[in-house]
């Protein structure tokens, strides 16, 4: 369809938007507002051109006449940026980020310490099902991604650590700042959603907007881009072998006769024993196990998310909601970690985070 035709959809159909809409009740007009726009963008798609057919006319190279630029079918520019990411190398670091939590939680220091007291004959254990387990844990340890190859994919994709990364290689060096900014985005979105219900007294207040939704979908594109620039090459399959290994550890450790050799009631408390004992120290057990799952959960959720800025304020408030509970418990977590005692609070974080100074501190008035 040519350029002109183009331009009188386009007025004609904003002209009738707005003529329909202010004839309806707030009701109405809320539950007819995403048809008209879907509308509308499948008319601009009918009315365009995909192809580029109309360049060589437009220069005089096509097989006609050049051709006016009224005549010139109109461009379909199409921006599919915010699709163009790999779910499945997304999801491997969801589970990446699962795995370095349990790193800092000395897991498989602790396992490693346990082979080795078992091989030396440094615990009582020799039939039940501990013993079987490490035994078979000898054989069965990951044979291709050693802790180099972990300690190489967390600075790739996280920026977390000391080793150097490979030469050429894509490191996500944002990350922990977009981390943070997600969370804290999205436990500001809810606080301000919960104070627009308690202020809300009139129709009027109803409909306005009760939260920023643009601050957690900026945020979360920027995320999920970057971890699929730095997700790529073996992290999708290393995280399929050291998920399994964590899995096999974790029920090694529930077992009955390594708990009772420890005089633990839990694997948790098997990995703070064993990690006091022979390891200078326990980490922070609670707090990464929170983190550890409020994150992955955080991380799957904007794997699959693109976060169209066409969505419906409830529909988004009803998808959102699980994930605003697990921000705000990473965030509580992570507060009580050594990296987070500094965090400034959701406000201040996200005032930072949009490119905001910080409020000064009122000063009490005498």
């Amino acid at each position: 369809m040519a350029t002109e035709a183009n331009d009188v959809i386009k007025r004609l159909f904003q002209r009738f938007f707005r003529d329909e809409l202010s004839g309806l009740s707030a009701d109405e007009r809320s539950a007819f507002e995403s048809q008209f726009e879907g509308r509308f963008e499948d008319l601009m798609a009918k009315s365009s051109s995909a192809s580029a057919p109309s360049f060589g006319d437009l220069t005089g190279f096509g097989s006609g006449p050049v051709k006016g630029f009224d005549a010139l079918a109109y461009p379909l520019l199409v921006n599919d940026f915010d699709g163009s990411v790999i779910p499945s190398q997304l999801h491997a670091s969801a589970e990446l980020y699962f795995i370095y939590q349990m790193e800092r939680m000395k897991l498989f220091q602790v396992v490693n310490v346990l082979r080795r007291m078992f091989q030396l004959g440094q615990i009582r254990i020799q039939r039940g099902p501990g013993a079987r387990g490490l035994y078979i844990l000898e054989k069965w340890r990951p044979i291709r991604y050693s802790r180099r190859d972990r300690m190489i994919a967390y600075r790739r994709v996280f920026n977390y650590g000391t080793v150097p990364p490979p030469g050429g290689a894509v490191v996500n060096r944002s990350f922990h700042y977009q981390m943070v900014a997600f969370m804290s985005a999205m436990s500001q979105y809810f606080r301000d959603y919960t104070i627009g219900q308690v202020i809300r007294g009139s129709d009027q207040i109803d409909d306005r907007p009760f939260a920023n939704i643009a601050s957690v979908q900026r945020i979360g594109t920027d995320l999920r881009f970057n971890l699929d620039r730095a997700s790529y090459g073996n992290i999708l399959a290393l995280t399929q072998e050291v998920g399994q290994y964590v899995q096999q550890i974790l029920e090694l450790l529930d077992s009955p006769d390594i708990k009772k050799s420890f005089d633990a009631n839990t694997k948790w408390d098997v990995i703070e024993v064993v990690s006091e004992r022979h390891l200078g120290g326990h980490a922070e057990l609670s707090q990464r196990a929170k983190m550890a799952e409020a994150g992955r959960r955080v991380l799957q959720y904007i794997a699959d998310n693109e976060f169209s800025t066409n969505l419906d304020m409830e529909v988004f408030y009803a998808d959102t909601k699980p994930i605003g509970n697990q921000a705000e418990a990473w965030i509580a977590a992570y507060r009580m970690t050594p990296e987070g005692r500094r965090f400034p609070g959701v406000t201040d974080q996200m005032r930072w985070a949009v490119g905001l100074s910080q409020r000064p501190p009122t000063r009490a008035v005498a």
